[in-house]
């Protein structure tokens, strides 16, 4: 498994407009081999921002990878920098690869097995 997030710090007075655009997005993931989930997590207030972070899970970082190059991603970012500016600085990416999973039951799966 692999997760994608990036973090985006929104200008305070604008996480309604944020979180519009990402409703009203679309994204394409659902039409992707190995897309499993995505989440937009809203995070703490500060002074001037709003921290949020939009995680996409995978099945591997193979199929992330395929992901970041497929029409269906250029199509779901083609409206990106088109809005006025919402957050400060550009979105922060960070990968992470999944070492271990637990589910609810209690089971762990070692994901390098």
């Amino acid at each position: 498994m692999y997760i994608a997030m990036n973090r985006f710090r929104v200008i305070r007075g604008e996480e309604e407009t944020f979180e519009t655009l990402w409703k009203t997005r679309e994204r394409h993931l659902n039409t992707v081999p190995g897309y499993l989930e995505f989440h937009l997590l809203r995070g703490p207030a500060h002074d001037d921002h709003t921290l949020y972070a939009s995680h996409t899970v995978w099945e591997s970082f193979e199929a992330f990878q395929a992901w970041t190059k497929s029409e269906q991603f250029r199509q779901a970012h083609a409206r990106a920098g088109s809005t006025k500016p919402l957050y400060l600085g550009g979105p922060q990416f960070e990968g992470f690869q999944a070492v271990i999973m637990e589910n609810r039951a209690g089971e762990t799966v070692d994901s390098a097995a």
